[in-house]
């Protein structure tokens, strides 16, 4: 099929969709035939992102949504369903970070980014799940390889992750003879705002980056693989080798990976521990 069209016809929630992977990802599927409802805080943002879409030709709208609030989710499933009158895509991207060592951090740091990254997809799934069952379409939580091993200095961002593994595993397995998919992603570092936004152990932004995003993977590249997954209804997918060598070694030397692990994060700058 031509991955230019693939989408085409087809109804695509993106969480989190005013920066970073969310609104790469709404370029590349609104690009491929998708019409889009696209979530945000930041509605300025989200605007932008929006008109920036509609400028192509790509039909879209942006809907105010707070992932923490239940409230905010069913009203965004509410207006998906009025606007196109059915889901095809739900995207769990909407996410938040932090670092702190957990012996500092406030406990209210935790509980944010927790119910941002784990309730947040747990709200949005809820309501629209029974949709995405009716069109037998694809459930995608943007995940990390935090998800999967503890990372020091990231013990809130870690747990929310690991939740959301554990969440979407049980809806892949309860659905199994439904026709539904159920894609895990984790990209890896990648080129976006989400450390910047990060919250220190006071719950404030840390500000600027710890690490070099010239390095790291373009958000775009993240998005055109998840395309690429979506096409061929992979469940789980880790697009960095770093992350891929990670998950696999953890599974066999995980004192050995815990001080890789360590020692890779206490060079970061202003690291919480040496």
């Amino acid at each position: 099929m031509n991955k230019k069209i693939f989408l085409q016809g087809k109804f695509v929630i993106i969480s989190g969709a005013s920066s970073g992977i969310g609104k790469a990802t709404a370029e590349v599927f609104g690009r491929a035939g998708a019409s889009l409802v696209l979530a945000a805080r930041n509605t300025q943002q989200l605007d932008e992102v929006v008109l920036s879409l509609q400028k192509e030709g790509i039909q879209a709208i942006g809907v105010k949504t707070d992932v923490s609030i239940e409230q905010d989710c069913k009203n965004l499933i509410d207006v998906a369903l009025s606007t196109y009158g059915k889901i095809d895509i739900f995207i769990n991207n909407a996410g938040i970070s932090m670092r702190a060592l957990f012996e500092d951090v406030s406990l209210e740091v935790l509980k944010q980014v927790m119910n941002i990254n784990f309730w947040g997809t747990v709200y949005c799934t809820k309501y629209a799940l029974p949709h995405l069952l009716q069109s037998k379409g694809t459930l995608i939580g943007i995940s990390s390889i935090a998800g999967k091993k503890g990372l020091p200095g990231r013990s809130g961002y870690s747990a929310s992750k690991f939740a959301m593994e554990g969440f979407l595993e049980c809806i892949r397995i309860e659905n199994r003879k439904k026709g539904l998919t159920v894609l895990s992603v984790c990209p890896g570092f990648t080129a976006s705002n989400i450390r910047n936004s990060a919250l220190a152990a006071d719950g404030s932004q840390q500000g600027e980056s710890p690490r070099n995003e010239k390095n790291m993977m373009p958000a775009i590249t993240v998005a055109e693989n998840i395309l690429k997954a979506v096409r061929q209804q992979k469940r789980d997918l880790i697009l960095t080798p770093n992350g891929k060598i990670t998950v696999w070694l953890n599974k066999w030397m995980p004192a050995f990976v815990d001080k890789l692990v360590y020692k890779h994060l206490a060079k970061e700058e202003n690291s919480p521990f040496k």
